[in-house]
């Protein structure tokens, strides 16, 4: 089973530059969600299906509710509020200094509380971009990915078919590479994938025969770049001729990851196809479906009024 993936406490303190009030407290506690709770009902004394294990973001509305409690009564829900196990942080915004009670209740249980300058709903956004860049979930595949007149395309195939020599053309011709062997397929959106280089791999191509070369250092940084949308897929297999490979482009096929339906099409390779060209045509025909026009439907309408004209005379 895969490990669930997590943020820790320190992690989001150093990447964001956020305060810590309480030194003594536990910066190992794990981040396993990008949703934030405003605890406005549980300071109100309702816990029933508290988010515990969810940021807690304090406000000005927060601090000012806290701040004309009972103190008795703040005692109580601030111990309430502290005592899950769960619960990785508890952030203050807009500058403002915690209660000296919420202090205490935290320290004694290790529950870190931090502090950001950031008013509430910019630090609820820019805490969750960081959570959901970090807890995407993630998979490796072996191709490789360029980015093609803005189209983010996915080579895939089996080893020695000619992935990164097609990306090594395209790259002369003028576009970029974002990974090559290896692709860090990330979701950052329900229908969204996002394809970057593992950090050892990156800029990197293996040529067979002239071995591993760094894309940057030869064609300049506009031939790279680190992450790119993932918009389709095309896969490189071997010619066969017991195949009847598709000869107008009307079949519209997928190619599922991480749950995202992505356009995917095959291109069997044989000597003489210019496979450069060929992923090129691919993208701007991408392009042209999304602006509506389809030229094999087009083709085939075309075909069956023509048809139709024909058994009219």
């Amino acid at each position: 089973m895969a490990q669930e993936k997590a943020v820790t406490v320190r992690e989001l303190v150093d990447e964001l530059g956020l305060n810590i009030f309480n030194a003594g407290a536990d910066l190992t506690r794990r981040i396993t969600t990008v949703d934030i709770n405003r605890p406005g009902l549980a300071l109100a004394g309702y816990f029933r299906h508290h988010p515990a294990e969810r940021i807690q973001l304090l406000g000005r509305t927060e601090l000012s509710f806290l701040a004309v409690m009972d103190p008795r009564e703040q005692a109580r829900r601030l111990f309430a509020l502290c005592s899950y196990e769960q619960t990785p942080c508890i952030v203050v915004s807009r500058g403002q200094q915690p209660p000296d009670v919420l202090l205490e209740e935290a320290t004694a249980r290790g529950l870190p509380v931090i502090g950001t300058a950031m008013v509430t709903t910019r630090a609820a956004s820019v805490i969750s971009t960081f959570l959901e860049a970090r807890l995407a979930p993630e998979t490796l595949i072996h191709g490789v990915l360029v980015d093609v007149y803005g189209i983010g395309i996915l080579i895939t195939g089996s080893s020695g078919i000619g992935k990164s020599e097609t990306g090594l053309e395209l790259i002369k011709r003028g576009h970029r590479l974002v990974a090559d062997d290896a692709v860090i397929i990330r979701q950052v959106g329900e229908d969204t994938l996002v394809g970057s280089a593992p950090p050892l791999l990156r800029y990197l191509l293996e040529i067979r025969g002239l071995g591993v070369l760094n894309a940057m250092t030869l064609f300049g940084a506009g031939a790279v770049r680190t992450h790119k949308k993932v918009s389709m897929v095309i896969h490189l297999e071997a010619w066969r001729d017991d195949v009847a490979y598709d000869r107008l482009g009307i079949d519209e096929h997928t190619q599922r990851i991480l749950g995202v339906d992505l356009p995917a099409v095959t291109i069997p390779v044989r000597p003489g196809r210019n496979l450069a060209v060929i992923v090129e045509v691919a993208a701007m025909n991408y392009r042209l479906k999304r602006m509506g026009y389809h030229a094999a439907l087009e083709f085939t309408e075309q075909l069956r009024r023509a048809i139709d004209e024909h058994d009219d005379l």
